[in-house]
């Protein structure tokens, strides 16, 4: 069973940025997604940015050019780099794992499974 626990977040003025991090524990298999997702009080959760197990990269148009995400597999770590933050961008960030997402559903937040806790990021104006 995997797990996954996030760190990071927080408050922060608009302009600023943020570092979220989610470590992954149990067994993983070569060719797991993994991705990030946030979900705003009264939306749904909607993905941000997700990377396939050979290192592609997918984002939502409201993040390119402001937000990346990478991988390190020794660390069995993900992260997400999070820079010119707008007040749009508050809502809590949860990072989620799955076996063999198809390319055109990773920012599909129902195709995962696995989720870790959720963290909050505030942006204010």
């Amino acid at each position: 069973q995997v797990q996954l626990v996030q760190s990071g977040g927080g408050s922060v003025q608009a302009g600023g940025s943020l570092r979220l991090s989610c470590v992954v524990s149990g067994y993983m298999y070569r060719s797991y997604s993994m991705g990030w997702f946030r979900q705003a009080p009264g939306k749904e959760r909607e993905g941000v940015a997700c990377i396939d197990s050979d290192g592609r990269t997918t984002y939502a148009e409201s993040v390119k050019g402001r937000f990346a995400i990478s991988k390190d597999n020794a660390k069995n770590a993900l992260y997400l780099q999070m820079n010119s933050l707008k007040p749009e961008d508050t809502a809590v960030y949860y990072c989620a794992a799955e076996r063999e997402v198809p390319p055109w559903l990773l920012l599909h937040a129902g195709e995962y499974n696995s989720w870790g806790q959720g963290t909050p990021v505030t942006v204010s104006s």
